[in-house]
């Protein structure tokens, strides 16, 4: 019977421990457990790592990081002679202009002018009626003539009353009578001569010539026409060309300048240009100031002479004059861009030594369109001319190399076809090892250095 005890409770005896103590939970829940602890640690490793770089992170970022450098544009300057310029606003005005009326009244009977002629002094220009003009004169003479013969009587007898007031011929009276008579025939004579003299005046003023040389505009009367004495009509307009002047006016400001020169006996020169300012029309000098400054504006009116040769130059040319005042030998150049204004200071920023920039206090002297003649900076140094928004006193700068002959490094990529042909390159070790060759940006994208055959097959010839 007990073996059917053991078979009927052996189940239940089975699930009970042998040492009757708390029966262990079942197998399979321990690794799973393990597991997760084994992940906790890794991301409690991980988090840790994290930390560590963030804190590694941040203390990096704490020092500040150099700044990139600012790429500008720069300049070195020279040195150079610089020209001192006031530019101003002037008219072309002829030395001369002369305006030509009738001075006698009569019929105008030829125009000898072309309109718009250049005309030498004494040319013929128009001739007026000389008919009546000439009748005048002869009348005029022979009224001369008989009075000088009254007078040659008169002295005549005049021999003969002293001749005989010397016998006691005649009495004082008579002969004091015959001098008086010589007298007024003598003024008789002389107002005829006087007459004689104004009509023939008269009579030249019917032939017109031309009082200077000179342009002559356009014709104002024609043959027919009868024109009048003190009538105001203009006959002729006559401007002289050559020379000629331009009178522009300078402010005030800049009078005590030129007023030095002038006093030191240097003669000022006078550039004049066209309206655009870029053509130069004809160079001249300065032969006159106003006596007075104009209130309404400021300025003092100077003239300048020229010679218009090649008759550049018109009467009432609107022109733009440049006087030269002196010229600055040997000062410091550099372009006008690179010259800063701080108020009343100016300054440029100078490259030194690790390409940063410093501000380098200067003194201009002069300026141009291009240049600035400076005081306080070395003839060679290095100036920013662009960029200036970028940088700073003390920042670092990039900019690109100033122009130069051709560096080395730059050739062998041009000339690649030439070395790879010619029959000692194979042989050279150096034109295989050049580091030029292997390592510049130009030679490895140049297609004939990459295409060439002769230079690819060359070292392998031998080996075949």
């Amino acid at each position: 019977m007990a073996p059917e005890a053991d078979s009927s409770n052996g189940p239940a005896q089975a699930a009970e421990p042998p040492d009757g103590g708390v029966a262990p939970e079942a197998p399979s829940h321990a690794p799973g457990r393990e597991r997760r602890w084994r992940w906790l640690v890794a991301l409690a490793l991980l988090a840790a790592a994290l930390l560590v770089f963030t804190l590694t992170r941040c203390g990096g970022a704490g020092k500040p990081a150099p700044p990139a450098a600012a790429a500008v544009s720069v300049a070195q300057a020279r040195t150079g002679d610089m020209s001192i310029y006031i530019d101003a606003l002037g008219t072309v005005t002829p030395v001369y202009t002369v305006t030509v009326y009738p001075q006698v009244s009569g019929q105008i009977i030829a125009v000898h002018y072309r309109q718009g002629q250049l005309v030498r002094r004494g040319d013929p220009l128009i001739d007026i009626d000389p008919r009546p003009y000439r009748s005048m004169l002869m009348q005029a003479e022979g009224t001369l003539q008989h009075d000088t013969g009254l007078l040659a009587q008169a002295r005549s007898d005049l021999g003969i009353y002293q001749a005989a007031f010397a016998r006691n011929g005649i009495s004082r009276q008579q002969l004091q009578d015959q001098r008086q008579l010589v007298v007024q025939d003598e003024g008789s004579v002389a107002a005829d001569q006087g007459t004689v003299a104004y009509d023939r005046v008269q009579l030249s003023y019917c032939h017109i010539v031309a009082p200077i040389a000179g342009l002559v505009g356009l014709r104002l009367v024609d043959p027919g026409n009868t024109v009048f004495a003190g009538s105001g009509a203009t006959l002729v307009l006559i401007t002289q060309l050559q020379p000629i002047t331009v009178v522009f006016e300078v402010s005030e400001d800049e009078l005590p300048q030129v007023q030095a020169q002038l006093r030191a006996g240097r003669q000022l020169t006078v550039d004049v240009f066209d309206r655009s300012d870029e053509h130069l029309l004809a160079a001249g000098t300065l032969t006159a100031l106003d006596n007075q400054v104009d209130t309404t504006t400021g300025t003092v009116k100077f003239r300048a002479r020229f010679a218009n040769g090649n008759l550049a130059l018109f009467p009432n040319q609107f022109v733009n004059a440049r006087l030269l005042l002196q010229t600055l030998q040997q000062v410091t150049l550099v372009p006008a861009a690179a010259v800063q204004y701080n108020g009343t200071s100016t300054f440029v920023y100078r490259v030194g030594s690790g390409d940063t920039v410093a501000v380098q206090a200067v003194n201009v002297l002069a300026s141009d369109d291009q240049d600035s003649a400076v005081s306080g900076l070395p003839a060679g140094a290095t100036v920013v001319t662009s960029g200036f928004e970028r940088i700073e006193n003390g920042a670092r700068v990039t900019y690109p190399a100033q122009p130069a002959a051709p560096s080395a490094t730059s050739q062998p990529a041009s000339r690649a076809p030439a070395a790879a042909s010619a029959p000692a390159a194979s042989s050279a070790p150096a034109a295989s090892s050049a580091p030029a060759a292997s390592s510049a940006p130009a030679a490895s994208s140049a297609p004939a250095a990459s295409s060439a055959p002769a230079a690819s097959s060359a070292p392998r010839a031998p080996a075949r």
